[in-house]
């Protein structure tokens, strides 16, 4: 259990009206709050006469609660530092037996939750997927980010952040900041935009939270990909919609499979880098969806989240980019390109709805945290944003190479290889017989990180394989990686 270093005065309930000395109900008061683990050890308390104040008593009965608990082992006193819960305690002092609050009082009584709840399934396998190493999903390569250059920026905004930087209330975000995407992605995936259509947001999960609450009401029917990005379809669940799985092939999801449908509200689509198999939605489906779009009065959600690298052909613009009756919500995230913590990402919004997503966002959050939205604008602006994705693209088209170059060689035709033109991770499918789940749990112990592939399908036959992160892993170990792989699916 972590603790506080500084001095926290502890909540001291004081009654003088109360029988007992006030120096026993101030022992009491620690006493009791060590037990019930509220102060940990090693933990600072304040001074004699810092407490007197707080609590509006004399010295005398704190430093006569304060002598007894010394006496008693409760607390530790350090020369020339000052005084601290004791780090001896021990551990049977600080078992549930000392609670001071029995638990069947504290969950007495009817605790109804909303029924929406039953859409959030539980982090059950979070053990086999939250590790670092080998195959990890959703890790870039940290050890190749200019984390000085970085730190710099961050140091010169908290000595000397700006007001607007302290108290600017914009839900949209910062506006230097929106200036700096707006110009990147008008050069890089051909999205058409303006600063004052793009909303920050904290990762692209709250983009599509606050693009539904802003669409779609509890009944309303969404086309999703399937197989797809888990966390979509669970906030969609819980938003009430209706969710209608569309299948996904090598040219991405198959628009054909939509003309069964009427009445539904809005697709949810990857269509640069499908998630999880990969595949690049054609020309020809991008065209046929945005016409389905404006024929049915329907949103595409277009989730763009890593369509920086791309390996073998030139870069795919944005579907949002050949969308003339602004029927596309473009999402984007810096997760991918710098780090999944910074939790920094964008929506670009039709003219038509921009009040409509900020009044969501002001009752959601108010504003996004600026510091890093400046120190992100400057690493745009001074050009180590655009340099890091460069040397980025080389090395993930290295890692990439290696990686299905040593499935190949590892599995021959027994694992089929799926959307390696692009992204930070591949997709493999098991033959008939093979159980994922039960292989990662098995290789998450060896600190192989295969996320199984079946998870991200909905209907009761789905395809068992691996999707298989590269970005964290350096080149040089991937061959011995997949060896290791090999030994936990072929035994």
């Amino acid at each position: 259990m972590g603790y506080l270093g500084s001095v926290v005065s502890p909540i001291i309930a004081i009654d003088r009206n109360a029988g007992m000395p006030l120096h026993r109900q101030v022992y009491d008061g620690y006493r009791d709050a060590i037990l019930r683990g509220d102060l940990a050890p090693g933990q600072k308390i304040p001074s004699s006469r810092e407490l007197a104040s707080e609590i509006r008593v004399s010295r005398f009965p704190v430093l006569h609660a304060y002598a007894q608990l010394l006496a008693e082992g409760y607390f530790e006193s350090q020369v020339g530092s000052g005084t601290y819960i004791s780090t001896t305690l021990p551990e049977q002092m600080m078992s549930s037996d000392h609670q001071a609050t029995p638990s069947e009082e504290v969950l007495s009584g009817d605790r109804p939750t909303a029924r929406r709840i039953r859409a959030y399934p539980k982090r059950e396998m979070g053990s086999i997927l939250q590790g670092w190493g080998s195959f990890g999903l959703h890790q870039p390569a940290f050890d190749q980010f200019p984390f000085p250059v970085w730190s710099a920026l961050v140091d010169r905004h908290s000595r000397n952040p700006t007001v607007s930087a302290l108290h600017h209330i914009d839900p949209m975000g910062s506006k230097r900041f929106r200036q700096n995407i707006c110009a990147y992605l008008r050069t890089a995936r051909a999205v058409k935009c303006e600063p004052e259509q793009i909303m920050i947001v904290s990762g692209s999960q709250q983009a599509l939270d606050i693009t539904a609450r802003v669409l779609l009401d509890p009944g309303d029917a969404v086309f999703v990909e399937e197989p797809g990005y888990d966390l979509q379809r669970t906030l969609l669940s819980a938003a009430g919609c209706r969710l209608k799985f569309i299948s996904v092939d090598d040219e991405g999801l198959d628009v054909t499979k939509t003309a069964r449908h009427l009445g539904v509200k809005a697709a949810f689509v990857t269509p640069s880098h499908q998630f999880p198999l990969g595949y690049t939605m054609s020309a020809t489906r991008r065209l046929m969806l945005l016409n389905w779009a404006q024929n049915s009065s329907a949103w595409v959600i277009e989730d763009d989240y890593d369509s920086e690298y791309r390996f073998d052909t030139k870069p795919v613009a944005s579907l949002q980019g050949l969308d003339v009756n602004s029927r596309v919500i473009y999402i984007g995230t810096f997760s991918k390109i710098l780090f999944p913590s910074l939790r920094i990402g964008y929506i670009v919004i039709p003219r038509d709805l921009v009040e409509h997503f900020a009044s969501v966002r002001l009752a959601m959050d108010i504003f996004p945290p600026y510091l890093y939205q400046e120190v992100l604008a400057d690493f745009m602006e001074q050009g180590h944003f655009g340099r890091h994705v460069r040397k980025m693209r080389q090395i993930l088209s290295e890692r990439r190479t290696v990686l299905v170059d040593s499935i190949r060689n590892e599995f021959g035709d027994m694992l089929e290889v799926h959307g390696s033109a692009a992204g930070m991770h591949v997709s493999v499918t098991l033959p008939a017989g093979f159980n994922d789940l039960e292989i990662a749990t098995r290789a998450s112990k060896e600190r192989l990180w295969l996320w199984p592939l079946s998870r991200y399908y909905a209907g009761k036959r789905p395809h068992h394989g691996f999707v298989l992160g590269f970005g964290s892993t350096p080149t040089e170990q991937i061959p011995s990686a997949v060896k290791r792989m090999r030994a936990l699916v072929v035994g």
